[in-house]
């Protein structure tokens, strides 16, 4: 189910590269990735695509400046994830910086799910009585909680970046780059990205009302490490656009320039701010801010990231770690429950994964989808208890496999089994009735067989081929961990011939092993697998510097091997 391919790449583009300056390793990797000129890797923000190229984005910004002008009180309406939960800290220092009147509210999304429904209306206008209502990586589905606000004589700015449906709420504003008749370049802003790009247009025609000049003006730079976080954690296509946001915001990181709240995040992972890197915010401060998210509430998460108090940032950043802590406790029950259910799951015959038990967690389910997906190489949906005779499926993707769209095929050919769904191409949330499950299943895999060929459904681990023996060296690492790789723009995976000179099995779960290839050993592990390897493999590994007693050592980190 899983080999090993080499990436190709035109070898003129990476001399080219060469020739301009970048280092002959990341010019053959950059080429590989489907980058032609060295002007494309600026990171500063000067490179940045202009705001005004973005769908009403102007409009956006002069209706809130009227509302700013007119001491409107703005609501912020978030979503639940880190992407959520960034673009509402985003928005709250941006806005208030840009001198709004603004609170903000976020669902438990185990009361009221997903997006600004009229549930959502009433208890805004409840607890927060706002004027004007702004959403945040939401709103681009809530036709109806439109409509409610409208009712009740409140304004909507839609600020999200999830694909449209058929229609579009009646908002007094939308800026989504995914929205249609949308010819921003890139359509892979996050939703903090979007919202940091309205805070931009915003900020530009306070200047030309002669709030600020260009001398006074608030730093909306200052806002950047929260735009990385946020960007990285969704998983978003890490385009030129991205990068740049990306890379600023961790160039603010390891400056020590950022929120206290970021940095507590840094300081409750373990990790290092002045060496963050892109795994950094994916792997060790997202998961402990989506915890809050997936097992309490994210206005846990939301004032961790707004508050200017370090004692407070670090107090809250402790609890978010416990609540992680927990969380993967629930996560590794649900997957041992996961695969007992799937004992008898033959991959031969089956191109989809469809599986529920009463017991799971809400909020844990896509993580479990996730680690099925891995496994098993299928299209997932992971289903748990939604009350009221309803349960709830998150789903994650393979290569080639539009989730979204599957599930909208579903809904056309069942249209009895779906309640509600929406996502993108690679995750995607829905609810049914319990008693549907097993007719949806069969819908779900009926769409996998029609769309999945057998060659879609092995898995490749693709490889940027040999690295020469001169770069096995901590300073190669160091060059290599300072680019931005992420989702769309893949870390370096190399690939070789090694001799197996010994292998051990640690913890029950990691396979440790001594390598040689030229007559050099090598360190190196394969996390989560303990089967031998033969003498001679064919192996897939990322470069680690492994830092132990004060010396640093390389260490391969084994993605996949197989006999040579």
């Amino acid at each position: 189910m899983t080999r090993i391919a080499p990436r190709s790449y035109p070898f003129r583009t990476a001399e080219m590269l060469r020739q301009q300056g970048v280092h002959p390793v990341l010019a053959r990797l950059y080429a590989a990735r489907g980058l032609t000129d060295a002007r494309e890797l600026s990171s500063e923000l000067t490179a940045l695509i202009n705001p005004s190229g973005l769908l009403h984005v102007d409009a956006a910004a002069s209706y809130l400046a009227d509302a700013i002008d007119a001491g409107k009180k703005l609501v912020i309406v978030a979503d639940y994830d880190c992407d959520g939960a960034t673009a509402c800290a985003v928005a709250l220092r941006g806005l208030r910086a840009l001198g709004a009147r603004v609170d903000y509210i976020v669902p438990n999304r185990f009361e009221y799910g997903y997006g600004l429904t009229p549930e959502i209306v009433e208890l805004t206008v409840r607890e927060k009585s706002p004027d004007v209502i702004v959403t945040v990586d939401n709103g681009i589905a809530s036709i109806d909680g439109v409509e409610e606000a409208k009712r009740r004589g409140i304004d909507v700015v839609v600020t999200d970046h999830h694909l449209p449906g058929d229609r579009l709420p009646d908002a007094r504003v939308i800026v989504n780059p995914n929205q249609p008749s949308c010819g921003f370049p890139s359509k892979n802003l996050a939703g903090v990205g979007v919202m940091f790009y309205v805070l931009l247009a915003l900020r530009a025609e306070l200047r030309k009302r002669g709030r600020f000049d260009a001398q006074n003006q608030p730093k909306l730079d200052a806002l950047l490490d929260l735009v990385a976080l946020g960007t990285v954690a969704d998983v978003v296509k890490l385009d030129g656009n991205n990068r740049i946001l990306v890379a600023q915001g961790l160039k603010r990181m390891r400056a020590g320039r950022m929120q206290p709240g970021i940095a507590a995040l840094f300081r409750a992972a373990g990790r290092e701010a002045r060496r963050a890197t892109p795994f950094d915010l994916g792997f060790a401060l997202g998961p402990r801010l989506n915890a809050a998210g997936r097992l309490a509430d994210m206005s846990l998460g939301i004032e961790c990231l707004t508050t200017d108090d370090e004692g407070r940032a670090w107090a809250i950043a402790q609890q978010l770690d416990t609540i992680n802590r927990e969380r993967r406790d629930i996560e590794a029950g649900m997957q041992d429950t996961a695969l007992t259910l799937l004992d008898s799951f033959e991959p031969r015959t089956r191109n989809t994964i469809s599986v529920f038990d009463d017991s799971w967690h809400q909020g844990v389910i896509g993580i479990v989808a996730s680690r099925l997906k891995d496994k098993f190489y299928r299209p997932t949906i992971t289903f748990a208890p939604g009350g009221e005779g309803l349960i709830k499926g998150s789903g994650r993707s393979i290569a080639g496999f539009h989730l979204r769209d599957a599930l909208d095929l579903v809904s056309k050919h069942a249209p009895s089994v779906i309640h509600k769904f929406g996502g993108h191409a690679m995750a995607a949330g829905l609810t049914i009735r319990a008693e549907a499950f097993d007719a949806f299943a069969e819908a779900f895999e009926a769409v996998g067989q029609e769309w999945l060929t057998e060659s879609q459904l092995e898995r490749i681990i693709e490889t940027d081929g040999p690295l020469e023996e001169a770069y096995f060296t901590p300073q190669f690492i160091e060059l290599i961990d300072g680019q931005v790789w992420g989702q769309g723009f893949s870390p370096p995976v190399f690939c070789d011939e090694f001799r197996v000179l010994n292998q051990r099995i640690l913890k029950e779960k990691h396979l440790k092993l001594t390598l040689e290839k030229g007559g050099r050993r090598f360190d190196a592990i394969w996390f989560g697998h303990i089967d031998d390897l033969p003498e001679r493999a064919m192996v897939a590994y990322r470069l680690d510097a492994n830092e132990y007693n004060g010396a640093v050592r390389v260490q391969l980190l084994v993605e996949h091997a197989q006999p040579a």
